[in-house]
């Protein structure tokens, strides 16, 4: 707990978390205001009809997740990649080890304030993500009808914990890969591409993509008109064994991290 609590305090004044928490809310505001202002002069009826779908409640709450999931899990994966490498970089790691801390508990101590971080921006992204939603259906004109749906807003604390793992994964998957590199640049720089890279090989071997950990983790909720990032017309697994493989990519990832720590040279 005392780990934990260290960490949850040097991760609030740290740039890299305010920097990924307001890029994430202003992409999905933009987003959501740029389909909500132009709405009116679309032309193209089948797009016109998804604009409408997005901006339409209660379904936007599913879009609007889904958005914050799909956009959040690169942020993620950046995020958990920029604390775990500056433990090395840094050599905080190193000064824990030589106060007699256990490698293993303080990357767990770490990753756990990460991932309460995570959380934390999730549910604000999407709370102004859904008032960027009523913005914008206001601006196209349509009606607020859904927007007491209880059916729909009972369901709206399951899928949060759906997306909140599937970012806790992402970051986790940051998180080993900087470990392993012992570097922030590196780690930022392998995830990125390996994020990029599992969805170009979703147009080659779907099958097997989905079972990724991108591509489960975009998975996990349903949402009317798809998740992630990516993934076109590929398909996807149903969003209970998303969840399962989700949840194995995050233990495996962190058990990486946790046996790279305990063998790794650590000295200098």
């Amino acid at each position: 707990m005392r780990l934990f609590a260290s960490g949850l305090r040097k991760l609030v004044r740290r740039p890299a978390t305010w920097v990924t928490f307001l890029l994430l809310n202003a992409l999905v505001v933009l987003i959501f205001l740029a389909v909500g202002a132009t709405l009116r002069q679309v032309e193209d009826a089948e797009a016109e009809a998804a604009s409408r779908l997005l901006l339409t409640f209660p379904g936007a709450y599913a879009f609007v997740l889904a958005f914050v999931l799909g956009l959040g899990t690169l942020f993620a994966v950046i995020y958990g990649a920029a604390v775990a490498g500056s433990e090395w970089s840094w050599g905080t790691l190193k000064n824990a080890v030589a106060r007699g801390e256990s490698r293993t508990r303080y990357i767990g101590g770490q990753y756990a304030s990460v991932v309460v971080m995570v959380m934390i921006g999730m549910v604000a992204a999407f709370g102004v993500g859904v008032l960027a939603a009523i913005l914008a259906a206001v601006l196209a004109g349509l009606p607020l009808d859904g927007l007491d749906d209880m059916t729909t807003l009972g369901r709206v604390p399951e899928q949060v914990v759906r997306g909140w793992i599937a970012l806790a994964m992402s970051a986790a998957f940051g998180f080993a890969i900087a470990t392993i590199a012992k570097s922030q640049l590196a780690g930022i720089g392998v995830g990125i591409g390996l994020y990029f890279g599992e969805q170009l090989s979703g147009l080659f071997l779907p099958d097997i993509v989905k079972y990724l950990p991108f591509a489960a983790a975009s998975s996990v909720i349903s949402a009317g008109g798809g998740g992630g990032m990516g993934g076109g017309q590929a398909p996807a697994l149903p969003p209970d064994a998303a969840l399962a493989v989700t949840f194995a990519w995050l233990v495996g990832s962190l058990a990486v991290a946790a046996l790279v720590t305990e063998r790794a040279e650590i000295g200098g």
